[in-house]
C-alpha cells in the first residue's frame, strides 16, 4: 500500500471531493466546497515528492519534471479512482486529487430532471454540459452515459484527460480513451473516432478550435456528441462556441451549430442547509426551432427569453432553479445570491444585503 493511500481513505470516509498536498503546509480536504486542514504535520518538499512519485507512472514523472505540471488517473481497487494533478509552486511540489466514485450515480439518484435523461436517447446532435470547475459536470455526464449504456444497443466512445468514471459495457459497447495514454490529444481522438463506428461520443473537454470544430462536425454527421465547457449560462455557451472560430467563419458556424445543437445544461453546486450534502441548480436549454433561429440569426441575447417560455419542453433558467432550492429551504440565501445571475431577485432574502462592487 502506498503511503499516500491513507489520505485517500480519510478523504473517502469524510466525504471530501478533493485532497490538497502542498510542500510547506499540512494536507487539506475540500469538504462541501470548503477547504479544511487535516491534523497532520507540515509536509516538506522531499517527503511529499517521495509520496507522490510512489503512485505516479514513470512517464508521468518524466513529463512533470520537464514541464512542472502533469495530469493522470490513479485507482485504489475497492475504494475509488482519483484524477491527479501534480504542479510546481514556490515552495516545491504540490498536488490536488479529485475523487471519482467507483459507483456511478444514476439520473434518479442525482434527481436530474427527466428531460436530461431523454438526451441519452437522441439519435444525433451536440449536447453541452457547462459550469465552473467542481460543479459536477462529470457526474451529470456519467449519469447520462449510464442511461445510454442501458437503453441503447450502440457503440460509445469516451475521450477524457484523464479517464474519470469507468462504465462497464451493458447493452452498449463502451471504449474509454485517455489523452496522453491512448491518444495524443482530444482532436486526434475525435478525428479517429469518426472511423471507429461510434454512435455516442463523450468529449471530456472542448478546449480548442479544432476539438470544437470536430465535435460540431461529428454531431452534424449523425453522431450524438456530449462535451463540456466552462461557461455560466446557455447563452454564453453558444457565444463561446461561435467566438472560438475566426470572424470570417462565424456566420457559417452559426448555421451549422443551429442545425446540430440539441441541448445546453449549465449547472452550479450548492451546499445544502437542510441535510449533509450538496445539490445542483441547472439551466436547461433545449434546441427548439425558435432557439435554433436565434442562434442562426445571431440573436443569442434572446435565448434566455426562449428558455423562460419553453417550460413545456423541460427548459428552465438557472435563477429559477436556484429560487426553487431557496424556497424549499435547501440552500442559504447568501449562497443563492452569490451564485445567481440576476442578483436583484435574491437581495430581499438577505438579512444584510451587501454593496455589490461588481455592479458599480
Amino acid at each position: 500500500m502506498a503511503k499516500i493511500d491513507a489520505f485517500f481513505k480519510l478523504m473517502n470516509e469524510q466525504g471530501a471531493s478533493d485532497l490538497h498536498m502542498v510542500s510547506g503546509q499540512p494536507p487539506a480536504l475540500r469538504l462541501m466546497g470548503e477547504i479544511e486542514r487535516i491534523k497532520y504535520k507540515v509536509l516538506d518538499n522531499d517527503e511529499l515528492k517521495a509520496m507522490l512519485y510512489e503512485i505516479a507512472p514513470e512517464d508521468k514523472v518524466k513529463v512533470f519534471e520537464e514541464t512542472g505540471d502533469v495530469d493522470f488517473g490513479y485507482e485504489i481497487p475497492g475504494l475509488a479512482r482519483y484524477r491527479a494533478n501534480f504542479f510546481m509552486q514556490k515552495y516545491g511540489v504540490a498536488a490536488v486529487f479529485r475523487e471519482i466514485p467507483s459507483d456511478i450515480l444514476t439520473a434518479e439518484q442525482l434527481g436530474l430532471p427527466p428531460v436530461i435523461s431523454k438526451l441519452a436517447t437522441l439519435p444525433r446532435g451536440l449536447c453541452v454540459v457547462t459550469g465552473p470547475t467542481g460543479s459536477g459536470k462529470s457526474t451529470t455526464l456519467a449519469a447520462i452515459i449510464d442511461v445510454a449504456n442501458k437503453a441503447r444497443k450502440d457503440h460509445i466512445i469516451t475521450v477524457e484527460d484523464p479517464v474519470e468514471f469507468v462504465h462497464k459495457s451493458q447493452s452498449c459497447i463502451i471504449n474509454h480513451r485517455e489523452v496522453g495514454m491512448h491518444t495524443k490529444s482530444f482532436h486526434a481522438a475525435l478525428k479517429g473516432a469518426l472511423r471507429e463506428d461510434p454512435d455516442v461520443i463523450l468529449v471530456g473537454e472542448m478546449r480548442d478550435l479544432e476539438t470544437i470544430s470536430l465535435a460540431i462536425e461529428a454531431a452534424s454527421t449523425g453522431h450524438l456528441v456530449f462535451g463540456t465547457l466552462h461557461t455560466s449560462s446557455a447563452m454564453k455557451t453558444v457565444d463561446r462556441i461561435i467566438e472560438v472560430f475566426p470572424s470570417s467563419e462565424q456566420a457559417q458556424i452559426r448555421s451549422t451549430l443551429s442545425d446540430g445543437i440539441r441541448a445546453v445544461i449549465a449547472q452550479v453546486l450548492f451546499k445544502r442547509i437542510d441535510k449533509k450534502g450538496r445539490c445542483a441548480a441547472m439551466e436547461i436549454m433545449i434546441a427548439t426551432s425558435a432557439v435554433r433561429n436565434l442562434i442562426r440569426e445571431g440573436k443569442t441575447h434572446q435565448i434566455s427569453s426562449s428558455i423562460q417560455t419553453g417550460k413545456k419542453y423541460g427548459m428552465q433558467l438557472l435563477d429559477d432553479a436556484i429560487m426553487d432550492h431557496l424556497n424549499a429551504n435547501r440552500i442559504s440565501p447568501d449562497e443563492a445570491y452569490m451564485k445567481s445571475n440576476e442578483k436583484g431577485r435574491f437581495r430581499p432574502f438577505l438579512k444584510n444585503p451587501p454593496t455589490d462592487f461588481t455592479d458599480a
